[in-house]
């Protein structure tokens, strides 16, 4: 029996682009979510109970609300990138997007439950109190956004 010579052009295996607009959306944002949560935090809030809130009047006026619009934005661009057009959307992607949310929820529910004594030293946590376990769950929503992609 004859064996079939392959060409270079056969070979080659067709990979969809690592930067498509909507992963560059995603990547977006995930980091104005970010950005806007450590702004609040570290330029917004006050320093300490019963402080006034500095810096811009319609990021103050928000208050506790700038966790829920950073933690927001933060996982709508985690959903954005579940997408088959993205990398974490195809292949392995999905395996360590839904793995990755699952584990940080776990992790942040373990902290938070570890640590509620006393989590006057811990960035972020401080401020959320109770609804720290909010945003573990969120994580694992969006795991569970990953998961529906998983063949």
């Amino acid at each position: 029996m004859a064996k079939t010579k392959l060409s270079k052009s056969e070979l080659r295996i067709e990979r969809d682009p690592v930067f498509t607009p909507r992963f560059l959306i995603a990547l977006l944002l995930i980091a104005v979510g970010i950005a806007w949560i450590a702004y609040f935090y570290t330029g917004v809030r006050p320093a300490h109970t019963g402080g006034k809130y500095t810096g811009p009047d319609s990021i103050a006026k928000l208050k506790d609300w700038n966790y829920l619009i950073g933690f927001g934005l933060f996982f709508l661009g985690l959903i954005v990138s579940a997408h088959p057009r993205t990398p974490l959307g195809r292949g392995r992607g999905v395996v360590v997007g839904m793995l990755g949310c699952f584990l940080i929820g776990l992790v942040w529910i373990c902290v938070f439950y570890i640590f509620s004594d006393n989590l006057d030293k811990i960035w972020v946590f401080n401020d959320l109190g109770q609804k720290n376990l909010f945003v573990g769950i969120a994580f694992m929503a969006v795991g569970f956004a990953f998961a529906t992609r998983w063949e």
